[in-house]
């Protein structure tokens, strides 16, 4: 995509420009899309959207790419960022990349690069990927050729057009039908397993993989329910080698926080004004609540009030998407996680960070504690904004949802970067535009 707005970008501006400006305008035009598309979601590996919903990220993409360059016409007065060239870049541009998108969407030019996978065992862990990855574009990166039964598995209801039971040994199989995986999934591996075949096949440069591994490698997220102690100590991870951000970490969400007050304050202010408007006055415009953050300490978090002001006055319980609670306005303000905004004061208080697990009540974390195996290392970060999980998971009213997130909490936490959180802060742009808030 990049060259190709590139490419649109350098005819535009050829006829009228030297060869720097022409090199230095497409460059910067290019840039300014990838972000757009970045941003909106058309780089998701397995974006789910069908054509309609591809053709409106693009328009988003492109018509918030091209308010932005008009932005630094207007501020930095550039001659060449002449507004019909503009416009006819972005028009022809988006144009490109529909037919590019289309024909991919039809057929599949990177299917000869999918690697061929085996899973070694059919039973209750080998189900887990059945029934995880069962549509084409959960497989995106690979063809499953089957599952191998293996003693000591537990009965499943895998297909049995997809069980394989080896007539010959696995290293002719595997040679024979050209497997570069293959997938420890046993559900009994003691005195089960065929080191040997195994270590042959590891020799011939066949990667051997455990599940929990595979499952984080395809899914971004993990296993929370397959996670045995010895993977969890000797797994990399879990620890930020980066000092600078390390030692930075306030200072930079600090003045990110700063920079998005000084952007939103007039959002925030029409917010609080509506707000009032709906409930009178007296109604208090905003909310504090406890929340359990970094190393399980509490602290109080800010939103725009988004419910009645009697909202638990039947107790404490999770709110659901089609909460009766949620006022008209507060209805709004989620769904383009408006809310949120004042949590820039925690932010700058250092009780937050811009990236991370959503800190949760004391009385969920007291129940989910009890009902979910490793859910207190959440904990171990800095609560955030926004996070993994809530790119990946859509909001959740219940301790499946809450487990479902902890998967994807715990891989961020096990491969949190400055670039990850760069590239989670970029995604949430997808959240807000399209309105996919709770």
């Amino acid at each position: 995509m990049f060259f190709i707005t590139f490419a649109v970008s350098n005819k535009f501006v050829l006829q009228h420009f030297n060869n720097l400006e022409v090199l230095g305008f497409s460059l910067f035009f290019a840039f300014v899309m990838q972000l757009a598309f970045l941003g909106l979601g058309l780089y998701k590996p397995k974006l789910r959207d069908k054509w309609w919903g591809m053709l409106r990220r693009l328009i988003l993409a492109t018509a918030l790419s091209f308010l932005f360059l008009m932005l630094v016409q207007t501020i930095f007065q550039q001659s060449y960022y002449l507004t019909q060239t503009l416009f006819n870049a972005c028009l022809y541009s988006l144009l490109a990349t529909l037919c590019l998108r289309t024909l991919m969407l039809k057929i599949n030019f990177l299917g000869f690069a999918k690697r061929n996978v085996l899973i070694m065992g059919s039973g209750e862990r080998a189900m887990i990927i059945e029934n995880r990855m069962r549509r084409k574009i959960d497989r995106q990166g690979f063809n499953l050729m089957g599952y191998a039964q293996m003693p000591g598995d537990a009965s499943s209801s895998i297909p049995a057009n997809k069980i394989i039971k080896l007539e010959q040994s696995l290293v002719e199989y595997v040679a024979l039908n050209n497997v570069h995986e293959i997938v420890i999934a046993t559900d009994e591996r003691r005195d089960n397993l065929p080191v040997e075949a195994l270590f042959a096949c590891k020799l011939r440069g066949v990667v051997v993989s455990d599940i929990l591994d595979f499952f984080e490698q395809e899914t971004g997220q993990i296993a929370v329910n397959l996670i045995y102690p010895s993977w969890l100590i000797f797994s990399d991870g879990f620890s930020s080698t980066n000092e600078i951000r390390n030692n930075l970490d306030w200072l930079f969400n600090a003045s990110l926080a700063f920079l998005l007050f000084l952007i939103t304050w007039p959002i925030m202010l029409l917010t609080y004004v509506a707000i009032k408007l709906e409930d009178g006055f007296r109604a208090p415009g905003f909310y504090w609540q406890e929340r359990v953050g970094l190393n399980g300490q509490n602290f109080r978090i800010v939103k725009f009030r988004s419910m009645k002001v009697d909202a638990e006055r039947h107790g404490i319980k999770w709110s659901s998407a089609e909460d009766d609670r949620v006022t008209k306005v507060g209805r709004f303000i989620r769904k383009y996680r408006i809310d949120e905004l004042p949590q820039i004061y925690n932010v700058i208080v250092g009780d937050m960070g811009f990236v991370g697990p959503r800190p949760e009540r004391p009385e969920f974390v007291s129940h989910l504690q009890q009902v979910i195996p490793y859910y207190y290392e959440r904990h171990n970060v800095k609560s955030g904004l926004t996070g993994w999980a809530q790119l990946k998971y859509p909001y959740g009213s219940s301790d499946e949802d809450a487990q479902e997130k902890l998967k994807y909490d715990l891989y961020y936490i096990k491969h949190r970067s400055f670039l990850m959180d760069l590239l989670i802060l970029i995604q949430t742009a997808e959240v807000v535009i399209l309105g996919k808030g709770r």
